[in-house]
């Protein structure tokens, strides 16, 4: 017999239907509180003395790592002597029109109003990107999510350039690949960023020492550093929020410093250097540097490096206060820091290795070394806490192994701490900056994982542009052009200096790209084979109230990944024992492209069969910034969900005299003409009562497939128990007892798939299972009440398309450092986890 289901759009509209009119009845719409919940980041505006507030503290947040860049910047850009004077107006007009062009003008006044409620960064781009196309990789999804307040998009017309670029993306499989490998090549250059940054910040930093000393070594400049990195890592799980009020000021003077540090040395040295704000001087500069003034854009590079962070730690200020703290403080003080060094240089050219440190005037030098020092850790702090944020959202959205996140503050959601990420850092950190032992090959690698980032940027920004803003295609491509131009220029000049130091962000990033992508596919891969084996309800059904077994007091909570259909794992359990709980909910924990998921629309809840057999489905709903805990807490909340629901479903079948309002009427009437389940296409399984709630303010049904050859009378599916009645099983059952039930679905490659599809589901996958911390360790589980069930399930992996052979490709570069790397990281990973728990399999 042929199975068919058809979900037709038009009947989006009715399918609402009785439920809906009614809830309308009982509680108005909320629309106002809606648009206020959803506008709420935009009344920050409205108060001028709290946007000068946030201004302030937007300092230490946002800006350390791009104020500390003139440390180091003269040094790479003249890694030996300074030939002519003019050279050094050349470099300056070329930092000038680096920080107007990249910092000032494309992200501080364009890409920050690219946020995604306030949330910055490369995947709050790719959340807005996976909200207003149909780009995400993994199809969970499912259109009541779109109801909430926090999922706010875009419509355009059928015949836009915003719909057709639209229907470009989602036509092909290998364009989403594309755009989530340009993502990932993103997120990976900000990893190496949070390696990079500390190392050269605080290295530069402690080299003041060895400028009043200049007999001692450089291995003792190293030392200090070491011990200050080490120091700032062992202490990351304290968190910020205990000391992050002292950041602002901090920062607030070190800029006032070094402005006025500038401004001393234009007066004191060489006031002609102001020159440099005419661009004539930088092609004065690259006519005589010839290719090595082009190699130089290197070290000029590292003027602006810092901005990405900019954008990536816009958590919790509005855009006008980062423009404000721009605008007023940072972006002058910087231009007077520069030309100060550079005013110094015209008379010392020899003294370029320590620029900064030698034009501190005597008489405050060690006052100024003490609060570099301590501006290099704010900056180092803010980097390692944008590296933890980028990989929490690599983790919600299925890129990333397993780990432990812990929220370090009760006031701040955006400040986590990530145990295994931490240590992993800090070995990194302490490698590259006892391995290099100078500023130079350091700066080289932080410079080509910057530009990378920006190119990364532009091109998410570019779709940004066409389908978020819907901006006209000559913006778009004036953008698009200019950023591509600058940008593309200081990533020809780092290519040179790949050799010099700049192969080692590509190969971390090697090494965590091969992770990211291969834990996704193996990710999806089974997300797939689940999908196509679900369990048909027609076979649940049949087996009657009692499962075909002893249902014993207590309710079972049966994780699973699918947010619609019974699990395949669940036919394994009750087939291999002989008894169940007396309540079954199925948990689905489900992260969406948004940054968050307010709490009281975070649980979806609905029943699967009639109400005898005591199943429930709960789905619970995570934005990329909220942190998921099993406990206590998340129990109660489940429970409370659950219980609204069966009044809420009480409530509808006693409220109506006709079928208008019946929570069985027309809506399971229309709904017979589906079907229960097609293990072929992975169509939904839902069942007769198929109710959604998502809040105490909406009750939104779900369409209900059926299988049109099966007539069974309304009357069988009605339990006879009332309201209290089930709320007093339900509570019965939970003071018997709540056990967690856990599925481990180990993923093996068939025979016929290719050999390097093997390598990745069967070793590499296997592996990074084997080591990431299990469900159970991430849930917050009692050892007491956990059951795990697993099983092996073998899926065909198809030929590799060309993005996937992208990050083969690139996988393979520098192969013996990046396996060695790779090694080392598996390594530092399983030293850290010794409470993870061993696989179960039955």
């Amino acid at each position: 017999m042929e199975m068919t289901s058809r979900i037709e759009m038009d009947e989006d509209n009715d399918n609402r239907g009785s439920m809906w009119d009614l809830d309308q009845k009982l509680d108005q719409p909320m629309d106002e509180e809606a648009g206020r919940l959803r506008n709420m980041y935009k009344e920050k505006k409205s108060s001028a003395l709290l946007l000068l507030r946030l201004a302030f503290q937007s300092l230490g947040v946002v800006y350390g790592d791009l104020g500390t860049s003139p440390l180091y910047v003269f040094y790479n850009t003249f890694p030996g002597k300074i030939e002519d004077p003019e050279d050094v107006v050349g470099a300056l007009s070329l930092i000038i029109y680096s920080l107007t062009l990249i910092p000032l003008l494309k992200y501080v006044f364009v890409v920050c109003k690219a946020n995604d409620n306030g949330q910055g960064g490369t995947f709050a781009l790719y959340s807005l990107l996976c909200r207003h196309a149909k780009i995400k990789t993994i199809p969970n999804q499912h259109r009541t999510d779109e109801e909430l307040t926090t999922y706010s998009r875009s419509t355009f017309h059928e015949q836009s350039f915003a719909a057709k670029t639209k229907r470009w993306l989602e036509r092909h499989v290998s364009r989403k690949n594309a755009l989530l490998i340009l993502v990932l090549v993103g997120t990976c250059m900000v990893i190496g960023d949070g390696i990079l940054t500390p190392a050269i910040s605080v290295l530069s930093a402690a080299g003041g020492i060895k400028v009043d000393h200049p007999d001692m070594s450089n291995g003792v400049v190293v030392v200090v550093a070491v011990v200050i990195l080490v120091g700032l890592f062992s202490l990351q799980h304290y968190g910020t929020d205990k000391v992050s009020w002292l950041f602002a000021p901090i920062v607030l003077v070190w800029f006032l410093v070094i402005g006025g540090i500038g401004i001393y040395n234009i007066w004191k040295y060489d006031s002609s250097v102001l020159k440099a704000f005419s661009p004539v001087y930088i092609y004065r500069y690259f006519r005589r540097g010839g290719k090595d003034g082009w190699t130089s854009l290197g070290g000029i590079m590292l003027s602006i490096t810092g901005t990405e962070a900019l954008f990536a730690d816009l958590s919790h200020f509005p855009v006008a206060a980062v423009q404000l703290a721009f605008t007023v403080v940072v972006f002058p003080c910087l231009l007077l820091a520069y030309s100060g060094q550079a005013a110094y240089l015209m008379s010392n050219r020899d003294h370029v290795v320590d620029a900064f440190y030698r034009s501190i005037p005597d008489s405050i030098y060690w006052p100024v070394f003490i609060i570099a020092t301590a501006a290099a850790i704010v900056a180092s702090q803010a980097t390692i806490t944008a590296t933890f944020s980028i990989i929490k959202q690599a983790l919600a959205l299925g890129c990333f192994p397993r780990v432990k996140v812990v929220h370090t503050s009760k006031k701040f959601l955006g400040q986590i701490y990530v145990p295994d990420i931490n240590w992993i850092l800090m070995i990194l950190c302490i490698a590259v900056t006892a391995g290099f032992k100078n500023q130079n090959q350091i700066g080289n690698a932080y410079g080509t994982a910057v530009v990378i980032v920006m190119l990364v940027t532009t091109l998410l920004m570019t779709l940004i542009m066409i389908l978020v803003w819907r901006c006209h295609w000559i913006l778009v491509l004036l953008f698009t052009g200019l950023s591509l131009v600058v940008e593309c220029t200081y990533f020809s000049a780092v290519l040179f200096k790949v050799d010099q130091g700049g192969w080692v962000p590509l190969v971390i990033a090697a090494a965590f790209l091969l992770i990211m992508y291969v834990w996704h596919y193996g990710t999806l891969k089974r997300y797939e084979f689940e999908m196509h084996s679900k369990v048909s309800m027609a076979w649940i059904l049949g087996l009657g109230p009692s499962l075909g077994l002893v249902r014993v007091p207590g309710i079972g909570l049966v994780y699973t990944e699918l947010a619609s259909g019974v699990p395949h794992i669940f036919s394994h359990f009750i087939t291999n024992l002989p008894a169940i709980h007396s309540v079954v909910v199925f948990v689905c924990v489900k992260y969406l492209p948004v940054y968050t998921v307010p709490e009281e629309e975070r649980f979806l809840v609905k029943r699967i069969g009639p109400k005898n057999f005591h199943m429930f489905r709960c789905v619970a709903r995570y934005g990329y910034k909220d942190l998921h805990k099993k406990d206590d807490e998340f129990e109660n909340k489940l429970f409370d969900s659950l219980f609204l629901f069966v009044r809420l479903e009480s409530m509808m079948e006693g409220c109506s005299d006709s079928d208008e309002y019946s929570l069985y009427g027309q809506q399971t009437e229309r709904s017979r003409e589906g079907l229960l389940n097609n293990n072929g296409n992975g169509n939904t399984i839902t069942s007769y009562a198929d109710t959604t709630i998502s809040s105490v303010d909406s009750i939104v049904p779900v369409k209900s497939p059926m299988q049109g050859s099966m007539t069974v009378r309304s009357s069988e599916h009605v339990s006879s128990q009332t309201e209290t009645d089930e709320l007093e099983f339900l509570n019965s059952c939970r003071d018997a007892g709540v056990v967690h039930i856990l599925g481990n679905t180990v993923v093996r490659a068939r025979r016929e798939s290719r050999f390097y599809k093997k390598i990745a589901i069967d070793y590499v996958y296997a592996f990074l299972r084997k080591i990431c911390r299990e469900h159970s360790v991430i849930f917050n589980v009692p050892h007491e009440s956990l059951l795990n069930v697993g099983q092996y399930n073998f899926v065909l992996v198809f030929n590799l398309t060309a993005p996937q052979l992208f990050v083969w490709l690139f996988g393979t570069l520098a192969v013996t450092s990046a396996v060695r790397l790779a090694y080392f990281l598996s390594h530092a990973i399983v030293s850290n986890l010794t409470a993870t728990a061993v696989f179960t399999l039955i």
